[in-house]
């Protein structure tokens, strides 16, 4: 899952909310500085309302990934994506076609909701001028056991930028895959991938319910629906 999809079943519960990305904002900031779940449960009934929020939105982020990538839809549309990437890569057969894979397949998910329910992409970045951003890095420092003094800046600078939004168009997905591309050293995708994007953004449209619903699990975002697959132009979970 990507940001958005982890933070609709929170969106009552601001801190709790923008906490699912933790994990993710994390990587981005220091990846030595890790939110686990071993780490977080202790806190998930602190006195503290601020760290108890974090602390169980960051367990909700793992609990997410796991059942959502053990899901047989997304481990099915993941090995497809990265055979598709692998004849627009020639040479790569190594862990960029999989990773690309992996995490178009979430974007897509996010871009699904924005793009047929714009109000819930609107309401979550709203929630990052309601929550203590101060507080909330004690907070992660008191559950990772390590000290940032950029996660305040990292919300800001994500809520202004709301790059979420650029995964409705193929240029700029392309543009932000690179950039995650940059950030764990791979090498830049061509422009052959923007080309091929239209057809696995349909089918994330496509499967989206079961991504969100592996396995019989009964389906994390019954209220929300999703327009027939179409053109991205004609064109939000528990």
């Amino acid at each position: 899952m990507n940001f958005l999809c982890h933070a609709i079943p929170y969106l009552e519960h601001p801190v709790m909310a923008v906490s699912t990305g933790i994990p993710d904002f994390l990587s981005v900031i220091d990846r030595k500085i890790r939110a686990r779940g071993r780490l977080a449960a202790p806190f998930v009934d602190d006195a503290n309302p601020v760290l108890q929020q974090v602390a169980r939105g960051v367990l909700a982020h793992i609990d997410d990934d796991h059942w959502v990538h053990g899901g047989e839809t997304f481990a099915r549309m993941n090995l497809e994506f990265a055979v598709q990437l692998r004849d627009l890569l020639p040479g790569d057969a190594g862990f960029r076609p999989s990773f690309v894979g992996h995490i178009l397949i979430e974007m897509l998910l996010d871009s699904n909701v924005i793009q047929d329910h714009p109000e819930i992409g609107e309401r979550y970045y709203a929630l990052f001028d309601e929550v203590p951003t101060e507080e909330m890095a004690l907070a992660v420092q008191r559950i990772t056991g390590k000290s940032t003094d950029k996660i305040p800046a990292t919300l800001q600078r994500f809520a202004s930028t709301r790059f979420l939004y650029d995964y409705l168009a193929d240029d700029t997905l392309l543009m932000r895959l690179n950039q995650v591309m940059a950030r764990v050293g791979l090498v830049a995708l061509p422009d052959a991938v923007r080309d091929w994007l239209p057809s696995a953004r349909q089918e994330v449209r496509l499967q989206h319910a079961r991504l969100l619903a592996p396995e019989g699990r009964p389906m994390a975002y019954p209220e929300l629906t999703l327009a027939s697959p179409g053109k991205p132009e004609d064109a939000k979970p528990r």
